[in-house]
């Protein structure tokens, strides 16, 4: 769960595919822009050059034509052989802004009323006007500037298709390319990730990015120091609960030979403590011994094993070791239930959580142990409720829910810590599953083969 008021991480992939078609589509639409006001310009000039050319085409034809007329002052019409929208239009008129001649659809008052030379434009068109026989006849072209911006439009829309259908062939291709680019960075974190937690070794992937390999060997150096530091405390917790197993059991055997020697009475009594004292501390030591190889690495095997079967043979010879213990266990009618865990491990984990059921539940109730075989494992005793707050330090070393009970606090410690490196999920509840009260240890194995 993220906290507020901080960003979700971002994925680069994502964010260079995205920032590169965005790129890409912005120097298009820059060189579109520059394209069509180049364009325009052009146009302009070219659609000028061709309204002058028609009126110095015109002009000589409307002369000979004013000239050669019985009345020169009488307005005409040119004609047109067949019905057509006429692009240019123009005038004739004389000096006064007579009309001598029009084209068949000119509209004179879209005319300038001055009689202008050269190149103007009003609101809706574009003109040019010339005058011929010493100024006397003056002829203006008119051009509606509506073609123009026809032009312009379509010039922009043939461009502009273009980059509809590039966007998203870009952003495939600069996901394609980016992700090949990235592929050894992926298989970095693939190797990362594929990692339970107490494989501590150097993440070798080859041909890394500068930038991310200069990470890469930071991240083996931080790695090495930390699989340093924890084997130097493991190996100082194991040696220890090891160099104390033989004064331990020495000193117990030489208390229970003095107890055979001493009569009823005060002393033997404080021996007797002095032995509980002992057996103690003999159990602490394999408790630590437990909990260095839970933590350490070896907790998973080369061959695949089943746990159905091998829980079976667990309990039984558990309650061989304690008789008084009553232990109900449900299996799979058939099949089996396939792991690469520790076979030294899972036994640890059993005992352990058999040990803190027969500790911590109500006695004369038996202790539900259940596998499924969609591979769940799920230890049931009958006990009180346990408040929330103590139920979620329970994996933490030396905590107990009752310390009016006898332990150490470390079973469930050792419990998790098997359970956290093998990759699998463990579950503490209380009340237990369908009960109203009752503890419950549940511990997923499935997690491991996804």
């Amino acid at each position: 769960m993220n906290i507020q008021g901080t960003k979700s991480p971002q994925s680069l992939q994502k964010t260079l595919g995205i920032g590169l078609t965005l790129g890409v589509s912005l120097l298009w639409l820059l060189a579109l822009s520059g394209t069509v006001y180049v364009s325009q310009n052009k146009l302009n000039q070219l659609f000028d050059s061709a309204l002058a050319e028609t009126a110095q085409r015109i002009m000589p034809l409307a002369v000979v034509e004013i000239i050669n007329r019985e009345d020169p002052q009488q307005a005409q019409q040119i004609m047109s052989f067949e019905a057509h929208d006429e692009r240019l239009v123009y005038l004739v008129r004389d000096e006064t802004g007579a009309i001598l001649l029009q084209s068949h659809n000119a509209d004179p008052k879209l005319f300038n009323e001055t009689l202008l030379e050269g190149f103007s434009s009003s609101e809706t068109h574009r003109f040019y006007g010339a005058s011929a026989v010493q100024n006397t006849l003056h002829i203006e072209v008119a051009e509606p500037l509506t073609q123009r911006r026809e032009a312009i439009i379509e010039i922009a829309v043939t461009l502009f298709w273009p980059l509809i259908l590039l966007i998203p062939f870009c952003f495939i291709g600069t996901w394609a390319f980016v992700r090949y680019s990235l592929r050894h960075v992926l298989a970095y974190r693939s190797a990362i990730e594929s990692r339970g937690s107490g494989d501590l070794t150097p993440i070798k992937v080859n041909d890394l990015p500068v930038e991310i390999l200069t990470i890469s060997e930071s991240v083996n150096h931080l790695l090495g120091r930390l699989r340093r530091a924890l084997e130097s405390e493991r190996s100082f917790t194991a040696n220890s609960a090891h160099e104390l197993r033989t004064p331990i059991a020495t000193a117990l055997a030489q208390i229970q030979h003095l107890q055979q020697e001493v009569a009823a009475g005060p002393i033997k009594d404080r021996m007797l403590k002095i032995e509980a004292t002992i057996r103690d501390l003999s159990n602490l030591s394999e408790k630590l011994m437990q909990l260095a190889k839970a933590e350490g690495g070896g907790l998973l095997s080369t061959e695949e094993h089943d746990l159905i079967s091998l829980l079976s043979l667990i309990v039984d010879d558990f309650q061989r070791s304690k008789p008084v213990s009553l232990i109900k266990l449900t299996l799979p009618q058939s099949g089996e239930f396939m792991s690469d865990i520790d076979l030294d491990a899972f036994a640890i984990l059993i005992r352990n959580l058999l040990d803190n059921a027969i500790k911590h539940g109500t006695k004369d109730q038996p202790i539900e142990i259940s596998f499924s075989s969609e591979g769940v494992l799920s230890v049931i005793n009958a006990a009180s409720l346990i408040p929330a707050e103590t139920l979620a330090q329970l994996r933490q070393r030396f905590v107990r829910s009752n310390t009016a009970v006898q332990g150490l606090g470390l079973g469930l410690a050792i419990a998790d810590a098997i359970v956290s490196g093998v990759g699998a999920r463990m579950t503490i509840n209380s009340p237990a599953t369908g009960r109203v009260d009752g503890f419950e240890v549940s511990v997923d194995f499935t997690v491991i083969k996804n």
